[in-house]
């Protein structure tokens, strides 16, 4: 009985992996003995580890928020739009249903109804942003990134605040960043006319 429980311990750990199959290691090719264990789905030294639920996570997020991030960020920061300019249709479109719906005082930003979403300059802050235009004539500003706050807590409620912490607060995100456009020197130092 004990024979048998033996052999039952020492086949479980040769399948395993954890111990080389037939006779010592030096007797067994590392090439072998990796396959072996690939096989047997113990993971290896060379094998990458999978990725796990937050890196899982984090892109699928980005896959979802960074098209309408990019699509506000060329609304406020290009000369598409000039000052006290209405969206067109597609991005008006865009931005409500991603963004404005998701606000947490959206209706109280929406008011009497929608006519329309405008970019100007916010008359406290001198900074461009967006603006809900409602049917009276009113205007009421709103924060993209408070409507995306929401829309990601809501959405994806475990993995909401430590996307927000790593790539709205964190200083390393590229994903809020606006990127300066480079300028391309004519004439470049090693090109210099005369040199």
């Amino acid at each position: 009985m004990a024979l048998s429980a033996a052999l039952a311990r020492a086949a479980t750990r040769l399948l395993r992996g954890s111990v080389p199959p037939a006779g010592s290691a030096a007797a067994v090719s590392p090439l072998s003995y990796r396959s072996h264990r690939q096989l047997c789905g113990t993971p290896t030294a060379d094998k990458p580890s999978a990725a796990g639920p937050w890196d899982e996570a984090e892109a699928e997020i980005l896959r979802d928020v960074e098209p309408v991030v990019d699509l506000v960020k060329d609304i406020i920061h290009s000369r598409r739009y000039r000052n006290g300019g209405f969206l067109s249709p597609d991005d008006e479109k865009v931005v409500t249903e991603k963004l404005l719906s998701h606000h947490p005082r959206a209706e109280e930003k929406i008011g009497c109804g929608l006519d329309g979403i405008m970019v100007d300059r916010h008359p406290e802050f001198k900074s461009r942003c967006l603006f809900a235009v409602r049917t009276n004539g009113d205007l009421e500003d709103f924060s993209y990134r408070k409507c995306l706050r929401a829309y990601l807590r809501e959405k994806y409620p475990s993995y909401a605040d430590k996307f927000l912490k790593k790539h709205l607060v964190g200083k390393r995100s590229k994903l809020f960043r606006v990127q300066k456009k480079a300028t391309v020197d004519p004439f470049p130092a090693a090109q210099l006319p005369g040199s």
